[in-house]
Parts: C-alpha cells; sequence; structure tokens
C-alpha cells in the first residue's frame, strides 16, 4: 500500500471509526447505568417481599386490616413498633437510592410505585401515630418526605 491509501485510510477511521466508538461506549455505558438501576429496584422490591412475609407472619397485629387492631398487648406492641422500624428503613433506602428531584421516566416510574406503598402505609393510623418516634435518626430528607405524605394522606 502506498501512502495515499494509508492517509485515506486513517481519515475514514478518523471521520467514521472514531465517532463510532465514542458513541457505542457511551450507549454501552447508559445500558450498563439501566441494568445496575433496574437490579438496585429488584433487590429492593425483593425486600418488600420479605418484609410482606414478615407482616403476614403476624397476623394479630392486624398489618393489613382496614383498622388497625385497637387492643394489642405489650409484646403484640413490641412486634408491631419492630415491623414499622423495618418497614421504614427500606422505605429510607428505597429513598435514599430511588429519589431524585429531576427523574427520567423511567426512574419516575420506578419511583411512583415505592411511593404508592409508602402513602398506603401512611393512611394507617397506628403508622402515622408511631411515625415521630420511627423517623427519629433518618434521613432529614426522607423524614420530611414521608410525613408530608403522612399529611396529605389524613386529608
Amino acid at each position: 500500500m502506498d501512502i495515499q491509501t494509508w492517509e485515506l485510510a486513517s481519515y475514514v477511521v478518523t471521520v467514521i471509526g472514531l465517532p463510532l466508538a465514542i458513541f457505542v461506549f457511551f450507549f454501552e455505558q447508559r445500558k450498563e447505568r439501566d441494568n445496575e438501576e433496574e437490579e438496585v429496584y429488584q433487590l429492593l422490591s425483593d425486600n418488600y417481599q420479605d418484609f410482606l412475609r414478615v407482616a403476614l407472619d403476624n397476623p394479630d397485629l392486624s398489618l393489613f386490616a382496614e383498622r388497625p387492631a385497637s387492643r394489642l398487648d405489650e409484646e403484640q406492641r413490641e412486634r408491631r413498633i419492630i415491623i414499622f422500624n423495618m418497614l421504614v428503613s427500606l422505605f429510607e433506602r428505597a429513598y435514599l437510592l430511588l429519589y431524585e428531584n429531576d427523574m427520567k421516566p423511567r426512574q419516575a416510574r420506578r419511583w411512583r410505585s415505592w411511593e404508592d406503598y409508602m402513602s398506603e402505609w401512611c393512611q394507617r393510623a397506628d403508622f402515622c401515630a408511631a411515625l415521630p418516634e420511627l423517623l427519629r435518626g433518618e434521613d432529614p430528607e426522607f423524614a420530611a418526605y414521608l410525613r408530608k405524605l403522612a399529611t396529605d394522606g389524613r386529608r
């Protein structure tokens, strides 16, 4: 090959190959980031399923009843507060890992499912009554967010 052929090949690589390589690099980075976000969401969802199993294992606490159990003994109240603490911890983890002020549509869709879970629990009188204690020491932004959901849910 002569020098002109090599120059032409280098121009082709520079004009087509380099931009293509940059595009592929950024495309793969974005795909990897999306996969990581999906994995985090799936792990959190699995943790919520585990929480639901714990709640189901304690039917005497009426955690899924429309009205909270009104007469609980000391041991039942303690189990309920432990379960509520588990739930708040899970909600905080979801908030810290998934919530952003400016979310892309896919992120917002994932977050809304968690917001729905939080709103459902914040409509329970016994959960709301325990919130001041449950939110002590939690992330301040998360605590404010959950308090707002609880306030909005009582309207």
